[in-house]
């Protein structure tokens, strides 16, 4: 399933690549993010909660960001497993674009999904991937992270 979104957020693209690497501000702004530890400079292992319709658990993930052209694009990669509840595998390309004194920043990623949560639907999964995504970026420009 592709999930895409962009977004304006009102901060200079410079500030903006360096809150997307900073694991402090990652941990406040991943909805459900319960541990985030960083393992190596651009890798990540996270233990977030997510409910997805009537399947709530918990997912111990990997996070791996590659193809980095600082401070414009990069490459985010990762996997989950909510143990009976079931993976979660994805790939996104994160780009920034100066806009005066703003950014502009733009995502398109690929999801995969197998297990109980594969059975819910692919809207129900879709609608659900992308409200996440969006709290995700509310707290990031809202600079709560």
């Amino acid at each position: 399933m592709e999930i895409t979104g962009e977004y304006r957020l009102e901060e200079p693209r410079d500030d903006v690549w360096v809150r997307l690497f900073d694991p402090d501000v990652l941990r406040r702004c991943i909805p459900g993010c319960k541990e985030l530890t960083q393992t190596a400079e651009n890798s990540f292992d996270a233990k977030v909660v997510l409910k997805i319709g009537p399947v709530s658990a918990t997912f111990a993930a990997t996070v791996e960001i590659i193809d980095i052209e600082a401070p414009e694009s990069c490459r985010i990669i990762g996997k989950g497993n909510g143990g009976i509840a079931g993976f979660v595998k994805g790939d996104c390309v994160v780009r920034l674009a100066q806009d005066g004194n703003a950014t502009f920043l733009t995502y398109s990623a690929n999801v995969d999904i197998g297990g109980k949560i594969a059975a819910l639907g692919g809207r129900l999964v879709q609608a659900t991937s992308k409200k996440l995504a969006d709290q995700f970026f509310v707290s990031f420009s809202s600079r709560e992270g």
